[in-house]
């Protein structure tokens, strides 16, 4: 039973801090429904997943926020593709953990579309 009882409060130690940190979202505040999002080191061109496989659909609607996955508060660069094919690059976004959302994308971020 002692053994039991010491390997459960191992295991609640070890979850512990992952639960304590907040979900790092992204809110989507573009008109488009957003089908990629890739972000890079900013300055760089090492794209990393696109986040929107994180959601069920695999995309995030016009208001609506994606939970980003193995990213860390910093500098990124922004790929972002919509649902019609636009490819959208917005440089040297933000992301910081001490807030409600991650980052956000307004249509006025996306000048620099193809």
């Amino acid at each position: 039973m002692r053994a039991l009882v010491l390997a459960g409060a191992i295991f609640a130690v070890q979850l512990l801090p992952a639960m304590a940190q907040p979900a790092m979202l992204f809110w989507n505040r573009t008109s488009a429904t957003i089908a990629g999002l890739r972000l890079a080191p900013a300055g760089t061109t090492r794209w990393g997943p696109n986040q929107c496989e994180n959601d069920a659909d695999g995309a995030v609607d016009p208001g609506s926020r994606l939970r980003l996955s193995g990213i860390a508060p910093g500098r990124y660069d922004a790929e972002i593709t919509d649902r019609g094919g636009r490819v959208c690059s917005v440089r040297g976004v933000q992301v910081k953990a001490d807030r409600p959302y991650a980052f956000t994308i307004a249509d006025a971020d996306l000048r620099n579309c193809r």
